[in-house]
């Protein structure tokens, strides 16, 4: 340490000025390098992570309160035949059916002419809320900006 010492002293003070500045520079970048440029990092990481966490929190209640309404929200049963019940909700709707017939284990066939896509949709999804379950539904382009329906629908299970 004496041989810096006396090197040091053997500067001009100019030298010994310049030396000074080029040190307090240094110290400066190893500390912004190796302590606040991590620091940052980690903090931004942070920041990320918890971003993502609280999507998460924030989409996973979501859905249990989505599960817990599923769950209060009873199907009601079905007054009537599932036939009659069906041509009710069908003619609320304003939809013509062509024809409701029994199939086997308690399903309905049901044919449906001309109707708009989007109102057929609608009142298929309704009815799924209401307790009847679509089994298979085919559409068909009707080519005038209808479809025609041919519908296999079942009560659901209490």
């Amino acid at each position: 340490m004496t041989s810096v010492k006396t090197w040091f002293a053997g500067r001009s003070l100019r030298e010994r000025r310049l030396l000074l500045v080029m040190a307090a520079l240094l110290a400066v970048t190893i500390v912004w390098g190796l302590v606040l440029r991590p620091l940052g990092d980690a903090m931004a990481t942070a920041r990320e992570r918890h971003t993502a966490a609280v999507i998460r929190f924030g989409e996973t209640a979501a859905r249990v309160d989505a599960l817990r309404q599923a769950r209060e929200q009873r199907v009601r049963p079905l007054t009537g035949t599932l036939a009659d019940t069906i041509r009710l909700r069908a003619e609320e709707a304003g939809f013509p059916l062509a024809s409701v017939d029994p199939d086997a284990n308690g399903a309905v066939r049901v044919t449906i002419q001309s109707a708009r896509g989007a109102a057929l949709t609608g009142w298929l999804a309704r009815l799924e809320r209401g307790g009847i379950i679509v089994e298979s539904a085919q559409l068909t382009d009707n080519g005038d900006r209808t479809v025609a329906a041919r519908l296999l629908l079942r009560a659901r299970a209490a």
